[in-house]
């Protein structure tokens, strides 16, 4: 039987290709495991949505050592929002997932089970069954400093971060001075489900056999630093951290360029396009649509953007969408697509000099694979944080300004959009995120950090005894 490692994604395309990825590294330099991953599936529907069945497809067809198995549909109405409603149907799905692994256990030598940091109710299952636990933050080092760190800020607290004076400094391990803006919305009310949910979250990572991260040394020296030596765990002990990054999706030279995105850029000049994609949650009100569209007109360079309207505007056309006559006045210079393009393919194109982008982890970490430099356009979550890192410590991105609700003018987004294509903080970015992404290659490369924290992770997932369900003394959770 095959030593097996099971990987639990939360909900979400960009959970799942993450956790893909890492199963993909994993086998590279451990090719006698096997990978099992177990997917979610959405409430009140019997399948998942036709892209991510596309791509499993093609995963099962390259990697016949990694197998899918499907969690059961569960009915059942949301509460959080979206990038956290993972934390409601995961609990909710237990029982299913026992007897998934216990299905496991009896063709496999179970060696682990790695979790995403929003399945942590699935602990409720592994500890009781005494199955070694890993999680997978699929965010930087720098979130999993705070979060890490958040019992401990919580117990220590007077009052809310809610209600912080905006001047007032958030002094965290690892992390710059952070301001009440920088910090994640669902962590400065504990008033809120939210805040609760996390700080269970948090308190469940603190317990696990080890947290695998999706970075490099290079990128957050500081934070892992911090992580490793124990200061974001003041009362407790802090799980082994392994820092395994970059892990990001390589799509296949062989995959359709459904939109027209890659032949539009084989036209254009190197280096000259700038790329505006805010992931599959970045929507936007048909307000400040115009106003972006404004915006790349007034800065003269030439654009590639994915554009995703609010869900109310999703039968509106592209010509109704943005301003009057735009798509032909720009249609020399730029290209719009609607809701979805190939992000890892259009990065690593020579014509691409710029890229305007939401700060979530996975698109950071591709850009900077790609030596590509950043404008930063927060939209929830981690993602003000991520900024912070970016703009003041790394240096390898430029700041949008942004009004008190969020909203972004088109002579800002315009004026910001050229200073990084042509001006000389521009060039100076260039130059600084092309030497981390010299640094990201050499942490994945013979002797580099991140493959020595792959090795060691391997290691002691070999000295564990194999975890069978037919054990008289395996505990049965859920009759």
């Amino acid at each position: 039987m095959k030593d097996t490692i099971v990987l639990y994604p939360a909900f979400g395309s960009g959970h799942l290709m993450s956790m893909v990825e890492l199963g993909k590294l994993i086998l590279t330099h451990n090719p006698s495991f096997s990978i099992k991953i177990l997917i979610l599936t959405p409430p009140n529907k019997n399948n998942i949505n036709d892209s991510t069945c596309q791509y499993i497809s093609s995963i099962s067809s390259k990697f016949p050592t990694i197998n899918f198995h499907y969690i059961p549909s569960i009915s059942f109405t949301f509460t959080l929002p979206p990038h956290l409603q993972t934390l409601e149907l995961s609990p909710r799905s237990n029982h299913h997932v026992q007897h998934i692994i216990q299905s496991i256990a009896k063709t496999s030598n179970l060696k682990a089970i790695i979790l995403d940091f929003l399945n942590y109710s699935a602990t409720q299952v592994t500890y009781n069954l005494e199955i070694p636990t890993y999680f997978y933050y699929t965010s930087g080092a720098s979130l999993l400093s705070l979060f890490l760190n958040f019992p401990t800020f919580h117990k220590n607290a007077t009052i809310a971060v809610k209600d912080y004076s905006i001047h007032t400094p958030i002094e965290l391990p690892g992390l710059p001075r952070l301001s009440k803006d920088d910090y994640p919305d669902e962590g400065k009310d504990p008033a809120s489900p939210s805040y609760q949910v996390l700080l269970q979250s948090a308190k469940t990572l603190r317990e696990s056999d080890g947290i695998i991260v999706n970075t490099f040394d290079a990128i957050e020296r500081k934070a892992i630093k911090a992580l490793r030596d124990g200061l974001c765990v003041p009362d407790g002990i802090t799980p082994s951290i392994f820092c395994i990054g970059p892990v990001v999706s390589v799509s296949a030279s062989s995959e359709k360029d459904e939109n027209g995105c890659l032949s539009w850029l084989d036209s254009q000049p190197s280096q000259s396009v700038v790329f505006l994609s805010f992931g599959s949650m970045g929507r936007f009100s048909k307000a400040q649509l115009h106003e972006m569209a404004i915006g790349l007109e007034k800065s003269e360079q030439r654009f590639l953007w994915v554009v995703r309207g609010d869900l109310k505007l999703d039968d509106v056309s592209l010509e109704e969408l943005l301003p009057e006559g735009f798509l032909e006045r720009t249609k020399q210079k730029g290209l719009v697509v609607r809701n979805w393009a190939s992000q890892g393919a259009i990065l690593r194109h020579d014509s691409i000099g710029g890229f305007v982008t939401h700060c979530g982890w996975n698109s950071v970490l591709e850009a900077v694979c790609e030596g590509v430099p950043m404008i930063t356009w927060p939209l929830y979550a981690e993602q003000k944080l991520n900024r912070v890192i970016l703009v003041q410590e790394k240096k390898i991105a430029l700041e949008l300004n942004e009004s008190k609700n969020g909203f972004v003018s088109g002579i800002e987004l315009g004026e910001r959009v050229k200073e990084l294509m042509e001006g000389e903080k521009g060039k100076e970015i260039r130059d600084t995120i092309l030497k981390m992404k010299k640094s990201a290659k050499e942490a994945r490369g013979g002797g580099g950090s991140s493959l020595v924290d792959l090795k060691m992770l391997g290691d002691s997932w070999r000295e564990h005894a194999s975890w069978n369900s037919l054990s008289p003394n395996s505990p049965f959770l859920f009759a």
